[in-house]
């Protein structure tokens, strides 16, 4: 299946300035952020509210399609799609592309919540609908407002930081029975003997990590995921208004 021009939904968005942490600003600058933010907030759910449910797979920008963890990835959106979810990335490049591509190629649903950044982060072909953000918050609360489960794949920074903010979302109860797989056992060794080390220091409970599987392997990923899924995923039929211009 050929990629395609996909449906790119993308709020009107002023210069950038980075500014919204820089402390009070004047009510009048408030007010319009408070209001771009709220924007974003609406396309991005009026986008997403009917794609379906997800699963979300995180991971780096920076691997070319010849790279072991692209390929794993591609396998993931491909494994996805056959159990009927869709998959969701961030939708750039890398690990994004590669399980938007593995959906896509096997006629499954795909999409993407995109940010901009001055690099690496342009929009892949092989998403249905994909909509970008001004700010990472926003972001990264329609990646997981939609998702039943998360995929770590190997990443930096923005990859860690989306693991902590979900297992502490899971840790605090803002979601519940939600598994997180984590892909590449040589590559995150270190980070869940930390995590373990956490456990033995108390600041964490064994239970807080019962929901995370570390693995190499595809199929025992899935069976993770689906033992899970089967359980907590509760079919809610969602009906299309003409009142909020939506098509049926």
């Amino acid at each position: 299946m050929k990629a395609q021009t996909i449906k790119k939904i993308q709020p009107i968005i002023p210069a950038k300035q980075q500014v919204y942490l820089d402390g009070p600003q004047s009510r009048e600058h408030e007010l319009g952020f408070a209001w771009r933010v709220f924007k974003q907030l609406i396309k991005g759910m009026r986008t997403l509210h009917f794609v379906g449910p997800c699963i979300t797979v995180f991971g780096s920008a920076r691997f070319d399609e010849k790279h072991k963890y692209y390929i794993a990835a591609r396998e993931f959106g491909k494994r996805i799609s056959e159990i009927g979810f869709t998959t969701m990335t961030g939708g750039g490049p890398g690990i994004m592309e590669a399980a938007n591509r593995g959906a896509f190629e096997n006629n499954g649903n795909s999409v993407g919540c995109n940010v901009q950044l001055p690099f690496e982060q342009k929009p892949n072909p092989y998403m249905q609908h994909s909509i970008t953000f001004e700010h990472f918050f926003v972001r990264k609360v329609l990646l997981k407002k939609y998702s039943y489960a998360f995929i770590i794949m190997p990443g930096g920074f923005g990859t860690l930081d989306e693991f902590f903010e979900t297992l502490t979302l899971i840790q605090t109860k803002t979601m519940t029975q939600f598994p997180i797989v984590i892909y590449g056992t040589e590559y995150h060794k270190d980070l869940i003997e930390y995590c373990n080390y956490l456990v033995e220091a108390g600041t964490i409970s064994a239970a807080d990590m019962k929901l995370v599987l570390l693995t190499d392997n595809i199929d025992e990923a899935m069976q993770h995921i689906l033992t899970y899924i089967t359980g907590n995923y509760k079919v809610k039929p969602r009906k299309k208004n003409w009142w909020l211009f939506e098509k049926r």
